[in-house]
């Protein structure tokens, strides 16, 4: 008898633990704003944008802090390694360093101007819908002390929207 007892109250906690619903993990604050994008490095030159080096991989997401109000960007040493927190303006999805800030990546600076992520603006080459990622980018480094256009789409997975 209280062999099945314990059998009993054995597959009543089994059933009762399985019951239970799934925890949801949340989100980061800057969700909307963060992914993997696939970018171009452009210089303007007589009224055109001349793309520099093709698609690159370049990252944004959320700080340990958690908050709306900043970000990391990180081009991942694809154009000119660079990696620092921006000022994010979560409600209109745009972010800017504010002038010239730290690189985390080597010993320079660096100043993003005009950034923004645009729900739903730009096309893959498959064809489809994407958020898009644009701002500009100055180095203290360069000495020609360029500004560069960087633009592109948030990475799908689908490999005919990939570059690697």
């Amino acid at each position: 008898m209280k062999k099945y007892l314990y059998i009993m109250i054995s597959a009543l906690a089994l059933l009762t633990i399985s019951c239970e619903e799934d925890t949801d993990p949340g989100r980061t604050s800057v969700e909307e704003m963060a992914g993997d994008w696939w970018v171009r490095y452009e210089l303007e030159d007589g009224g055109e944008w001349v793309d520099l080096a093709g698609y690159q991989r370049f990252t944004t997401y959320n700080t340990s802090a958690n908050n709306a109000t900043e970000m990391w960007i990180n081009d991942g040493a694809h154009f000119w390694d660079f990696s620092g927190i921006v000022s994010v303006d979560y409600p209109n999805k745009t972010f800017t360093t504010n002038g010239m800030i730290e690189n985390n990546s080597y010993e320079s600076q660096f100043e993003i101007i005009d950034g923004k992520v645009l729900a739903g603006k730009a096309i893959t080459p498959s064809g489809q819908p994407a958020d898009s990622l644009v701002f500009f980018v100055k180095f203290s480094d360069d000495t020609d002390g360029l500004t560069y256009k960087v633009s592109g789409f948030r990475r799908t997975g689908f490999p005919a929207d990939d570059f690697e």
